[in-house]
């Protein structure tokens, strides 16, 4: 199930709604039972995303919503808010392909199964992310408002690597090429791995190149972000709030290397016929810096999303 952004119009509608709901609170701030409804001094506060809780089930690596948030109340109007993002990914997919060698023998064996062998795609992602910053209240209903400033830093990395069951073999009378078909590699977490090259960058290349290892560059991102919005306590120390903000932020992505394998020949007098061999290149690289409205996947923001608080 696809993970859809709500607007920020649809938070302010749950919010209304949920207030339109609940008189049965009593109106003092406290529950029958005398609990304070609204969080305290030193008290604190761990921060769920209600829109990821009830639309989508599968864990999304890649988005920065999976960080996890929490405050820190100095007093019934001012909170510290932080925010932590930590992750190792090692995801290996294995996929059954023709053994071309022995699928090109002129023996026929029928009703033999056909021989096949293993591609396997080894992928393994690294994410770090912090974030403060200073949140103030503003409201004594259990309707709050709240506005603020902070930080945050983001690092990912990711790598993938490559083997394959059928070997390259640069032979005049059978040679086994690339096969865009049989060597390119899919994950259902991931799609396509983007394995196959048919446009490879080697001189005197034949036919397709596929990619051995491929080192992304250091995902980097530093910004600072202004925020407002509102919480609504449905029960006491439990809340619905949403919020957008401006963030001024910069980016960079560094390069990223390929290893790739192919067959090919040199013209370069002596180097021989054609031989299997690898190699290695680098990529672009990206910058950008901006100051904009931000989205669900910044860091600490919840912008266009539900966020679910509880306090103790």
């Amino acid at each position: 199930m696809k993970f859809t952004p709500i607007s920020f119009k649809s938070i302010a509608l749950v919010l209304i709604a949920s207030a339109a709901v609940t008189p049965l609170f009593s109106q003092d701030l406290t529950n029958k039972d005398g609990i304070p409804i609204l969080p305290q001094a030193k008290e604190w506060s761990l921060g769920l995303d209600a829109t990821r809780l009830i639309q989508d089930v599968d864990f999304n690596f890649v988005s920065t919503s999976q960080a996890i948030t929490g405050k820190y109340m100095i007093n019934a109007q001012t909170a510290y808010r932080m925010s932590l993002r930590l992750g190792f990914n090692n995801h290996t997919s294995i996929q059954m392909t023709t053994d071309r060698a022995a699928a090109s023998s002129s023996v026929i064996a029928y009703p033999s199964a056909v021989v096949m062998k293993e591609n396997v795609w080894k992928k393994n992602t690294t994410a770090f992310g912090i974030g403060f910053g200073i949140e103030k209240r503003r409201g004594i209903s259990r309707l709050q408002g709240i506005y603020g400033i902070e930080g945050n830093i983001y690092i990912l990395s990711n790598t993938d690597n490559f083997t394959y069951g059928n070997a390259l073999v640069a032979s005049a009378t059978s040679p086994i090429l690339v096969d865009a078909t049989g060597d390119a590699m899919t994950s259902p977490k991931f799609g396509s791995a983007n394995n196959i090259d048919s446009l490879p960058p080697i001189q005197g290349v034949t036919g397709f190149a596929r990619v051995i290892t491929r080192k992304s560059g250091l995902g980097f991102s530093v910004g600072a972000r202004l925020f407002i919005g509102a919480e609504y306590f449905l029960l006491p120390k439990m809340s619905l709030g949403g919020e957008f903000g401006y963030s001024l932020a910069y980016a960079s992505s560094g390069r990223t290397e390929t290893e790739l394998e192919s067959i090919g020949q040199s013209n370069v007098p002596g180097a021989g016929g054609e031989s299997v061999k690898r190699t290695t290149y680098d990529s672009g690289k990206t910058n950008s810096f901006g100051f904009d409205t931000d989205n669900a996947n910044s860091l600490s923001g919840l912008s266009a999303s539900l966020r679910l608080n509880l306090y103790f």
